[in-house]
């Protein structure tokens, strides 16, 4: 499954929710989409999952457009809003149980689907428990459920992990890794972004409902850098490594940490390699050596200014 997000605008009056906005992400893909509250992520991932409109462009999923073909791009789709809507007088069975008939799944398999997402998500224990008495992680599980019902290939999920105790985020991280390794391509927001960094396997940073960064982690976390940072371990003495380092034309600066030399390596990841390469030759016993990268959080607050619409 390939998801297209094609020059997406959403305007209300002379407020550009989204501006121009296209990336793309495939099956097994985790894509982090991240910004300030009011970016514009809320209304993308909704135009996404065909609850809204755009003024112009479209989305397309294996070429199904969202806007000529809602109904067929609807039945690809899992959503995941940001709070489970309130619902009176119904048990979570229950509850997965109507969803899975409004997908037209038939009474001979309803059955077996249902409780097969029950115990996938660990529900099974709560099932004949009123939605109104769960917890907020409880409530965030059961919505999470009712989007898998139908087997979607496409899981978009609008802050998932907000208000979740510890234990609850832990297992929604290892949930998704799950689904990532079935082959579900999955959009997710969150302002937790540590806990991002460590499941997705790109990034879409937006602002003011325009796209500043988006790639894989990778690429997105170093493309701006003016150097690399490398921390180096050898057998040697750290101290020679350190003068031996300074020495060098490609290194803007080299620091002793402990037992190590941390050093700033001008260029990309080429320089890092004849660096290593160059250490090598020279006799050194090289036991680390690694890129330290910057993280998520770091990047966030470095192109965005915070401003809202």
């Amino acid at each position: 499954m390939h998801i297209h997000i094609d020059h997406l605008k959403k305007h209300y009056g002379r407020t550009r929710a989204v501006d121009d906005v296209s990336f793309t992400f495939s099956s097994g893909e985790i894509v982090g989409f991240v910004g300030p509250n009011g970016a514009g992520k809320s209304t993308t991932m909704r135009i996404i999952a065909t609850l809204e409109e755009p003024t112009s462009g479209d989305v397309f999923l294996d070429g199904i457009s969202v806007v000529e073909e809602p109904d067929k791009a609807h039945r690809l789709i899992g959503y995941v809003p940001d709070t489970l809507p309130s619902h009176r007088d119904i048990s979570v069975h229950e509850y997965l149980d109507f969803f899975a008939r409004a997908y037209g799944i038939g009474a001979a398999t309803r059955k077996k689907v249902v409780e097969s997402i029950e115990e996938f998500t660990n529900l099974l224990g709560i099932r004949d428990k009123n939605l109104n008495a769960l917890s907020k992680g409880m409530k965030n599980r059961v919505s999470v459920a009712r989007a898998l019902v139908h087997d979607p290939a496409v899981l978009i999920m609008d802050e998932p992990a907000a208000g979740l105790d510890p234990r609850a985020r832990i297992e929604l991280r290892e949930l998704l890794k799950v689904l990532s390794g079935q082959g579900k391509a999955i959009l997710i927001s969150s302002h937790i972004l540590t806990e991002l960094a460590e499941i997705c396997t790109a990034a879409v940073i937006i602002e003011r409902g325009k796209i500043l960064r988006a790639g894989s982690l990778a690429h997105i976390l170093t493309a701006d850098l003016p150097h690399r940072t490398v921390l180096i371990r050898t057998l040697d003495e750290p101290e020679l490594l350190h003068q031996h380092l300074l020495l060098q034309p490609n290194i803007e600066a080299a620091r002793r940490i402990d037992h190590t030399v941390e050093a700033d390596v001008a260029g990309g990841e080429e320089a890092c390699c004849a660096l290593l390469a160059q250490l090598v030759r020279s006799g050194y016993r090289v036991v680390e050596f690694h890129q330290q990268r910057a993280g998520l959080e770091e990047l966030f607050m470095n192109v965005t200014r915070g401003e809202v619409q």
